[in-house]
């Protein structure tokens, strides 16, 4: 079983910036916000990726955003530890991403000039990024856990947020082997992630999207990961029922009405099955919840990606379907888990 890329040294890559409570539109769901527009802890518009940026400096605007950014973002990084500078590149390239609204144009820069290929395709890429295209799908590629995981336009991109999800799969699986399910797995990095965390696992991941599945096959061989395409539990394999460990599930949960309130990146660019969860945004946790009890072995553990918002939603879904719920928050990464434990022995459904 071969082993996932590991990124050596971490490159540049865009990430998000952590929200605090806030009301009104700007308390939208944590699946929706991405690095860019930033927002400050106290609401309101830290920088936008076009248009104006309430008359900071450079300096300020990028202070301001770092401030917010986890200790894994290699621009908090570069102001926290002593690494090697950003490799020279055209001013004018970062003049014209600054002008765009990029609050790391000097990093972005680099990365765009570090990808394979001749001008043509730089200015390709650059141009790709102006217009307001994420950065991962200019590049082709995401970081996710010290992974460089594979994406492509019409699936959703890997949040840094959901390394919590990560991290409760790998808790949860004691160090030992088991069947791990990557529900509505897009890009498969959440099983990437915890295939390379633990070892060798029986790794199945599903999603309904074909786009969604040829990117996962691409990112989960490495690990002898089986992508299946389904709607949900219907794309598993049989023989799964009551076998499985952990199923962790990053279903779209961001109500239907708020999706046009969605940073332009992620509106325009990602596909809305991947981030509408229905008028409350809990539609899909409730079915995979629902679902979840006839696939879990005894004592098994469902992992769902929520928001702080939205957590006593998804926890009563899987209280309703039969589990033990518990919600775990991380407030560095602003991710919130909730946690649903399947009882130590009932019979199997049919």
């Amino acid at each position: 079983m071969g082993e996932p890329h590991r990124l050596q040294p971490r490159p540049v890559h865009r990430d998000d910036v952590a929200r605090g409570d806030r009301q009104g539109e700007a308390d939208l769901p944590l699946q929706s916000e991405r690095l860019v527009p930033g927002r400050r802890r106290g609401g309101g518009l830290l920088h936008a990726t076009h248009g104006r940026d309430g008359g900071r400096t450079a300096r300020a605007r990028r202070a301001a955003a770092v401030a917010w950014l986890g200790p894994a973002h290699p621009a908090r990084r570069r102001h926290t530890c002593r690494e090697a500078p950003v490799p020279a590149v055209p001013e004018a390239l970062v003049a014209r991403l600054r002008a765009a609204g990029c609050v790391f144009a000097e990093e972005e820069a680099a990365a765009l000039t570090a990808a394979d290929g001749g001008p043509e395709q730089l200015e390709d890429r650059v141009a790709r990024r102006v217009a307001g295209e994420p950065l991962e799908l200019v590049l082709g590629w995401a970081e996710f856990c010290g992974l460089r995981i594979a994406v492509a336009p019409g699936v959703f991109v890997p949040r840094r947020r959901t390394g919590l999800l990560v991290d409760r799969a790998v808790e949860a699986l004691h160090g030992r082997p088991g069947v791990v399910v990557d529900l509505c797995c897009g890009t498969g990095a959440v099983g990437a992630a915890v295939a390379a965390a633990v070892g060798p696992i029986e790794l199945h991941a599903a999603d309904v999207d074909p786009t969604a599945v040829r990117c996962a096959e691409r990112n989960l061989a490495p690990v002898g990961g089986r992508v299946h395409r389904g709607d949900l539990y219907a794309a598993l394999p049989p023989d799964l029922r009551g076998r499985v460990a952990v199923i962790a599930a990053n279903a779209p949960y961001v109500p239907t009405t708020e999706i046009a309130l969605m940073p332009p990146e992620a509106r325009d660019h990602e596909p809305h099955s991947a981030l509408d969860g229905g008028a409350d945004g809990v539609d899909l946790h409730r079915r995979v919840a629902a679902g979840a009890l006839g696939w879990l072995a005894p004592g098994g553990t469902l992992l769902v990606e929520t928001s702080r918002r939205q957590a006593p939603l998804t926890a009563a879904a899987v209280v309703a379907g039969g589990l033990a719920a518990a919600v775990v928050r991380d407030d560095d990464r602003d991710a919130t888990v909730v946690v649903g434990t399947a009882p130590d022995r009932w019979p199997v459904r049919a």
